[in-house]
């Protein structure tokens, strides 16, 4: 099985629930030193064989390095568990043009790539099962979150439509479309200043990673974990989309995210790379 962001705290819960059925892990994120402990412990707690391979998958030429590497090993794979993704909340004036090509770099385009070429190395005697992160968000229309949140709507309708595509071959395509994950301490701040809807949508990232697997065995298309948050997507869904942006608008300004009423863009600022989502 391969787990892409897999240093993420989502990625993680994902190598320890596979490695638990059983499945051998190959790993990949952007730096050895985070995945190398993580290898150890999977090795030693569920006696499973795992291959690391560190890859910036925003780089063409890594990814293309990374399936060479494979190619040379023999692997072939069961599934595809695709967490790899970045997030840069604010405004889009406020965001430099590399921060959000960056966006649609590797939740958009590495993402295309590394299903395609699952699929080329897939075991041909075995069912593949790729799930790729979606999110919550790609349901909606998200002012602070704009390039975020279309890269999210284009893995939920890309994933829907493979997934009936490939099923004939014995491949199960899913998206995962979780609300606030606590991964991270950004992602804990996040959680906390959306209060106690923040609160309540929030699960643990263990219980997500075991019912997203238990949902794509079942051959299921798209897994929402957390009744609040279904709920939330039913009553959003029962609205006018220029309604749900207006009132998602005021929400994430409430949040402090300050709107500059200016057309200048930073030449650069600090990239904050999310590895799961």
């Amino acid at each position: 099985m391969m787990i892409t962001g897999a240093a993420g705290g989502l990625g993680k819960a994902f190598a320890a629930e596979c490695a638990s059925r059983g499945w051998n892990l190959y790993l990949t994120d952007l730096a050895e030193d985070s995945l190398r402990p993580l290898a150890t412990g999977m090795e030693r707690l569920y006696g499973v064989e795992v291959r690391i391979r560190p890859c910036d998958l925003t780089d063409p030429a890594a990814r293309a390095a990374l399936w060479e590497d494979v190619a040379r090993q023999g692997v072939c794979f069961h599934g595809l568990v695709n967490m790899a993704g970045i997030e840069h909340e604010g405004s889009f004036v406020e965001r430099s043009v590399e921060e959000l090509l960056g966006i649609v770099r590797l939740n958009v385009e590495a993402m295309v790539e590394m299903t395609r070429r699952i699929v080329q190395f897939r075991d041909p005697a075995r069912r593949l099962l790729i799930i790729n992160a979606s999110s919550l968000a790609g349901y909606f229309a998200i002012p602070m979150k704009a390039v975020y949140a279309a890269s999210k709507r284009f893995v939920l309708d890309f994933s829907k439509a493979l997934h009936e595509e490939l099923k004939p071959g014995g491949v199960t395509v899913m998206a995962l479309c979780p609300a606030g994950l606590p991964t991270a301490p950004r992602c804990i701040r996040g959680i906390e200043a959306q209060g106690f809807v923040g609160r309540l949508m929030a699960l643990n990232v263990g219980d997500v990673a075991a019912m997203t697997i238990e949902h794509a065995l079942a051959g299921r298309a798209v897994y929402v974990p957390g009744i609040f948050s279904q709920f939330i997507l039913m009553v959003g869904n029962l609205l006018p989309e220029r309604v749900v942006a207006a009132v998602l608008n005021r929400r994430w300004r409430d949040r402090g995210q300050p709107v500059r009423h200016t057309l200048s863009i930073p030449v650069s600022s600090t990239s904050e790379v999310m590895t799961s989502k």
